[in-house]
This record gives C-alpha cells, sequence and structure tokens, in this order.
C-alpha cells in the first residue's frame, strides 16, 4: 500500500517537484543539499549512486563538483540518477539534456530501481546518497542492506532526510505548520493536496535520528554518526563500509 501512494502521489508532482521541495522547506533545501554534497567531497575516478534521485537536483551538483576538477583522460568517473518512479526520472533527463549537464569524462546514467533490490553489482559503488527519499521507503533495514551490499570497502553512504525536532516549542510550531499550512500551499501550487498530506504524514512516522542510526549500524555500517539542521527538522546520517 505505501509503495502504491508513493509512486502514485510522485507521478503527480514529477514536474513539479523541486516546487514541492521549496514548500516543504521554505526553499532551503537548496541549501542543504549543496552542504549535503560538500561533505560528499566527490572525487573523479569514482562511481557514485544518487538514490531516489529522479530529478536529478542532488545529482546536478555532484556534476558541478566534477566539472571544477581537472579531468585527466582515461580516468572515468560514474554517475548513477537510481529512482524507482519512471516519471521523476522522465522529469530528470529532460533538465539534464536543457542544462547542459554533460560533464568531460562523467558517465551519466537513469536506471529505475528499487532501494529494496538495487540494480547493481556487490561492493561496486564509492558512495551513495539518498536526500529526502529513505521515508518513501517501504523497509528500511532491507533498503540499507542493500545499500550496505552495493558499497566497495571504504564506500560511504549519505542520508539527508526530514527528522524528528527535538525542542518542544519549535516541534510544536513545526507540527502546526507542516499539517496546516504545507498541504494547503502544496495544494494551491500543485492543483493536489493529497501528495503534501502524505509526505507530511510520513514524517512523523519515519525513525527518529537515533533509531535510523541504529538501523544503519545493524545493517552492517560503522562509524555512523548524524548532523541534526534546525533543531532536528533535517537529519544528514553518514555510514561507511569497512568489511
Amino acid at each position: 500500500e505505501k509503495a502504491g501512494r508513493v509512486a502514485e502521489g510522485f507521478s503527480k508532482v514529477a514536474a513539479n517537484y523541486d516546487v514541492m521541495n521549496d514548500v516543504m522547506s521554505g526553499g532551503m533545501h537548496r541549501l542543504w543539499k549543496d552542504s549535503l554534497v560538500a561533505k560528499l567531497g566527490p572525487i573523479r575516478g569514482s562511481t557514485i549512486v544518487d538514490l531516489a534521485g529522479g530529478t536529478g537536483d542532488v545529482s546536478f551538483r555532484i556534476l558541478d563538483a566534477w566539472r571544477e576538477q581537472r579531468y585527466v583522460p582515461g580516468v572515468e568517473s560514474r554517475l548513477v540518477v537510481c529512482d524507482i518512479n519512471a516519471e521523476m526520472l522522465q522529469e530528470g533527463r529532460k533538465r539534464a539534456l536543457e542544462q547542459g549537464r554533460a560533464v568531460a569524462g562523467v558517465n551519466l546514467e537513469w536506471v529505475q530501481g528499487d532501494a529494496e533490490a538495487l540494480p547493481f553489482a556487490d561492493r561496486s559503488v564509492d558512495a551513495l546518497t539518498i536526500a529526502f527519499g529513505l521515508r518513501n521507503v517501504t523497509r528500511t533495514l532491507p533498503a540499507l542492506k542493500e545499500v550496505k551490499r552495493v558499497l566497495k570497502r571504504g564506500g560511504r553512504f549519505l542520508c539527508m532526510e526530514f527528522s524528528q525536532v527535538e525542542d518542544p516549542t519549535l516541534r510544536a510550531f513545526y507540527d502546526a505548520y507542516s499539517f496546516n499550512v504545507i498541504p494547503k500551499f502544496g495544494g494551491a501550487i500543485a492543483g493536489d493536496e493529497q501528495p503534501y498530506q502524505y509526505l507530511v504524514e510520513s514524517i512523523r512516522q519515519f525513525h527518529d535520528q537515533k533509531a535510523l542510526a541504529s538501523l544503519m549500524e545493524e545493517a552492517g555500517m560503522r562509524h555512523v554518526t548524524y548532523d541534526n539542521v534546525l533543531g532536528g527538522v533535517v537529519a544528514v546520517h553518514s555510514g561507511f563500509r569497512l568489511d
């Protein structure tokens, strides 16, 4: 049921996905994604998967980082945008073409795939990112085990996700904004409140910061840490495969 709701919701909003993120974050998701890629520090010659990255928002930032690095002929980089939703991937491809995102020495791929059954070989990926997508996965632990499976030894997983606000006063304000303002605002922009209502509910039902860190460790990741943004409105989790 959850997978169906997610697929239907994102198919409806694919063309307006950035607008949806603007509504959810007050426009700050752009800065947060900048910081996520800065934290990743992508280097040429690596293979990076951006999971649930359909419209290319994070991947385009990775491309920008690689564009600023000197290209050594023969050293190829691979960037895979993986998403379960075909409409989101179609929107991302369209944007990549319209914006001229090609970078010398970089193979940019668009792959439809399920986070719980990633279409990549064992130990084939240097880094995997997911921004605001993990809470939409039906089963978190199997997805995290899949992430660990495809990472190379020393490979890194970075997850940026709306999380649980820790301060009670800020939490009360954020809850009021989320449940009363976001669906109405989203409906006015996109013509449909339902996907926004689902997203608000999915945030409240998702694991808190410590619980997600524990699941990452249970999946086999090590050196697991997290940083809160805006008191926990967003959390960035990091983990490595060391075996």
